[in-house]
């Protein structure tokens, strides 16, 4: 009996029990929603719990981490393909967190988020020559990755309407300001927004190499210095690997 038959056999059987069948296609979206839901997540069950209680209502939990990094390799990729460095660095940013579970959970108000999907924020110069926001899910997929950046930004920046995946992802911001060169960056503590957030400006050449100070700002609760540390130390070792 080939696969045409049992199908037909299968769906007489399920009338003749008196069930109903639909014929509407199910979404992908449909289909993973609930696996992609952010949600609240008791601290005392997590790793953070000590962190939790102890940072969650200092007066400062904001910590900033700064970094040289080198982007010589980036540079060429970019260059050699014509993709946007921005974009580049942005995947290097996912990449780089997508292996470190404490990215994976946000401190929001008074409550700790557990998330499954992680997503690059992108500030873009919209058509009214001011700024909005863009975000960007995270897919290790560079060709996939690319599409969606440069799909996302240039509907955001047509619309000039905000693109925010903060309900269903753990969002990193980022900033670049590509009018200066920057040394560092300190973020607010707003007590709103406690999503990491990286800060960068121009690059630099320094003999044959070019070279792009950035600042990492996290939530204390959310990370250690040594989840923070690593997260830099793999965005390094993204961007060298990068072909």
């Amino acid at each position: 009996m080939d696969f045409h038959s049992v199908f037909l056999f299968c769906l007489a059987d399920i009338h003749k029990k008196g069930y109903t069948v639909s014929t509407r296609q199910v979404t992908t979206k449909e289909l993973f929603q609930e696996d992609t839901m952010a949600r609240e997540v008791d601290p005392k069950d997590t790793t953070r719990a000590f962190a939790y209680e102890f940072w969650m209502k200092a007066p400062n939990p904001m910590v900033t981490f700064f970094k040289n990094l080198d982007v010589t390799n980036l540079i060429g990729v970019s260059k050699r393909k014509h993709l946007k460095f921005n974009m580049l660095l942005d995947y290097c940013i996912g990449k780089a967190a997508a292996d470190i579970k404490e990215f994976y959970t946000l401190p929001v108000g008074n409550k700790l988020i557990q998330y499954d999907t992680i997503a690059v924020n992108t500030i873009v110069k919209n058509k009214n020559d001011e700024v909005s926001s863009c975000d960007i899910l995270y897919t290790d997929d560079l060709d996939v990755f690319n599409l969606d950046y440069l799909k996302y930004t240039a509907q955001t920046a047509n619309t000039c309407q905000d693109r925010d995946l903060s309900a269903d992802s753990m969002v990193i911001g980022t900033s670049a300001i590509v009018d200066t060169e920057l040394d560092g960056a300190v973020g607010m503590n707003s007590g709103i927004f406690n999503n990491p957030f990286i800060i960068w400006g121009k690059y630099r050449k320094k003999l044959f190499k070019y070279y792009l100070p950035i600042s990492f700002q996290f939530h204390h609760t959310q990370m250690d210095g040594a989840h923070a540390g690593r997260f830099l130390e793999n965005l390094q070792q993204e961007i060298n690997r990068i072909k």
